[in-house]
């Protein structure tokens, strides 16, 4: 028997429950299908526009920095601005995913590279799978296309959202993640961001940047139509 085994077989004689047992697996499935929801906090329950201007306002409250722009298209010029105006190296390292990969940076200044980030990398670019309006976070899926090491070893990461990907809550941003990613098969990491990295631990004094980006900015694109 393996440690796995071992393992499973005390826990079975804890439940009182026996390998194969057909009612308690019902259950579970049972459960799994019906996906039950807590209590939803009503502060996200507004129409697109009003959620989008929640967010913003919830992001902001938590230290990061939000612009909204017209189209993707825009991306590239929003990003230069970006760090010109803090003074930042004109570089950039994204993944490769298909919602920034049609970006022409061929009219900007900015050094783009791509993969994951070796720890050298000060600025990084990710698109979010969505954005929840009652926390003001950004909702990041890990793979080849949003390497989770962007989220957190440049000092500054720039994240993309569309206007129609943010949501109300926690419940619905899951929801978006399973369609996305297809039922039942989640990615390996989910990332839940509000705002830049923080710590309070010395001295119950808030430093930046403790354990990730000191820096975190949301470039919103378009506007939000539809329920």
């Amino acid at each position: 028997m393996s440690q796995r085994d071992t393992v499973r077989s005390a826990i079975r004689r804890a439940l009182h429950a026996g390998e194969g047992d057909a009612t308690r697996d019902a259950a579970v499935a049972e459960r799994l299908g019906q996906r039950p929801r807590g209590i939803v906090p009503k502060r996200g329950d507004l129409p697109p526009a009003e959620r989008v201007a929640l967010f913003r306002t919830m992001a902001e409250r938590a230290d990061a920095t939000v612009e909204q722009i017209g189209k993707t298209d825009d991306v590239p010029e929003a990003v230069a601005r970006y760090l010109r105006d803090r003074n930042l190296p004109a570089s950039l390292r994204m993944g490769a995913d298909a919602r920034l990969a049609s970006l022409d940076w061929s009219g900007s200044p900015i050094d783009v590279a791509h993969g994951p980030s070796d720890g050298n990398d000060t600025a990084a670019l990710s698109h979010a799978t969505t954005g929840i309006a009652e926390i003001g976070a950004v909702v990041l899926t890990s793979g080849p296309d949003n390497p989770t090491t962007l989220n957190f070893l440049p000092d500054a990461h720039v994240v993309v959202i569309d206007a129609g990907d943010i949501v109300g809550d926690y419940e619905t941003a899951w929801d978006r993640i399973r369609v996305a990613t297809g039922d039942r098969t989640m990615p390996r990491t989910v990332n839940i961001i509000v705002g830049p990295s923080r710590s309070g631990d010395i001295q119950q004094t808030i430093l930046l940047g403790a354990h990730g980006p000191r820096n975190v900015h949301i470039l919103i694109v378009g506007e939000a139509d539809g329920g």
